[in-house]
């Protein structure tokens, strides 16, 4: 049997905030009704949505490169490392991108590591209003040998 380690996340969460183009203005609408909320905690996204979040809505965001330059491959590094509790990915699934592998790379690795994947408005609303959202989480994660 794996043995499995428990993270835990704080009252104040790590997240990280990508969008593609076609997703950009979701994303946005959505930080834009939850800005106090998202003020409270950790933030980091690629360049172009983390750009348009602090323009836009004053948010203090830790930025990476953009996404097909390697920003989806510097989160992913993170959420590898513990330092992402939700990964807030609103993604394009009609459109073919030229990272495509990247993406799929980034969700596999939150996956493996046990971290909150939101995809869509309908999945951020619940996380964000769940209680564990407002207090301290213990999120198990499976212990790979290497």
């Amino acid at each position: 049997m794996d043995e499995i380690e428990i993270v835990e996340m704080g009252e104040v969460k790590r997240i990280a905030l990508i969008a593609h183009d076609n997703r950009k203005q979701d994303l946005l609408d959505w930080a834009s009704y939850n800005v106090e909320t998202l003020k409270k905690h950790r933030l980091y996204a690629t360049w172009g949505t983390g750009t348009l979040l602090e323009e836009e809505l004053g948010l203090e965001i830790t930025k990476f490169k953009p996404g097909p330059l390697g920003g989806d491959q510097e989160v992913g590094s993170l959420i590898a490392n513990n330092g992402v509790d939700i990964l807030v990915f609103f993604w394009d699934p009609l459109e073919p991108m030229p990272h495509d592998p990247d993406v799929k790379a980034l969700l596999r690795i939150a996956v493996v590591w046990n971290v909150v994947v939101v995809s869509d408005k309908a999945t951020a609303d619940f996380v964000v209003s769940s209680p564990f959202f407002q207090k301290r989480y213990p999120r198990l994660v499976r212990k790979y040998e290497y």
